[in-house]
């Protein structure tokens, strides 16, 4: 088995994944016992997911060795930014905001125009948003607009 980047990555990223997991087993159960959906259930689905994924770069690589472009790099730089801005947003703006802002200009970054990247956020956000708090009855922060709940 050749070492290659995609195969670097994917060890970090199955460390990170095996991390995240054991993360998630650490939260607490949720009020009244063993239920099947808890909090930890959205952060193992996430650590299995990005275990596979990782399993595969590593199974499976790239042939191609070429390092992207700065631009590309610069591209990266920007969607870590807008992530921590999200992290960082996220309690004060509430979720629907700090979603809507966040998938927006990834959206438009990635060649949406501003309008449909607008609508893709503003979607996005509240979709998720009454998947999580209706349908799955995980509260998430409301932030600048708790007032109108």
């Amino acid at each position: 088995m050749l070492l290659n980047n995609d195969r670097i990555f994917g060890m970090l990223m199955l460390v990170l994944a095996v991390a995240y997991g054991w993360g998630a087993t650490q939260l607490p159960e949720p009020f009244g016992g063993n239920e099947v959906v808890g909090p930890s259930t959205f952060p193992s689905i996430l650590a299995w997911i990005l275990g596979l994924c990782a399993i595969y770069l590593i199974v499976k690589p790239d042939p191609s060795q070429e390092w992207p472009s700065a631009k590309i790099f610069g591209e990266l730089l920007v969607v870590v930014v807008v992530l921590l801005g999200y992290a960082w947003s996220l309690d004060y703006l509430g979720f629907i905001l700090a979603s809507f802002a966040c998938v927006a200009i990834l959206s438009w970054r990635m060649g949406a125009t501003v309008a449909s990247a607008a609508l893709v956020g503003l979607g996005t956000s509240v979709g998720v948003f009454l998947i999580f708090d209706i349908g799955l009855e995980l509260p998430l922060p409301m932030g600048l607009l708790g007032g109108l709940a």
